[in-house]
């Protein structure tokens, strides 16, 4: 039996410089929500949640925010926010690059899961 293609879940981390998370999540959700949500309405992404540990020093987490995306496939996963999107959600794109700019300076670390679901048996 030949599979199709299969949603993909990547999870990404975020480890915020101290005393900066409040200022990383505003630029967060102003400057990058709203192109995932853009890839929601093209049926690119299925799925897109937005968390955080619910008390600071969660043993051994070593990050801030998590942002897990669920994508239509492996080649959704490969493509990019088309610059049409960008430029019509931005008109000014020298604020929206600086922005941008400034919410990965607030970052000490970034690293993203790519995860691979395995199948259980039946019974």
């Amino acid at each position: 039996m030949s599979e199709g293609p299969r949603p993909v879940t990547v999870e990404y981390y975020y480890r915020v410089r101290w005393g900066h998370h409040d200022e990383w999540l505003d630029l967060f959700r102003r400057n990058h929500w709203p192109l995932l949500r853009e890839g929601i309405n093209a049926g690119r992404l299925l799925d897109v949640r937005l968390a955080q540990p619910r008390f600071h020093g969660q043993g051994g987490a070593d990050w801030d925010v998590l942002v897990t995306i669920t994508y239509r496939d492996w080649a959704a996963v490969e493509e990019h926010t088309p610059r049409e999107i960008v430029e019509r959600l931005y008109p000014n794109q020298e604020q929206f690059r600086a922005e941008e700019q400034r919410r990965f300076e607030l970052l000490e670390a970034h690293w993203d899961v790519p995860l691979e679901e395995l199948d259980l048996p039946a019974e």
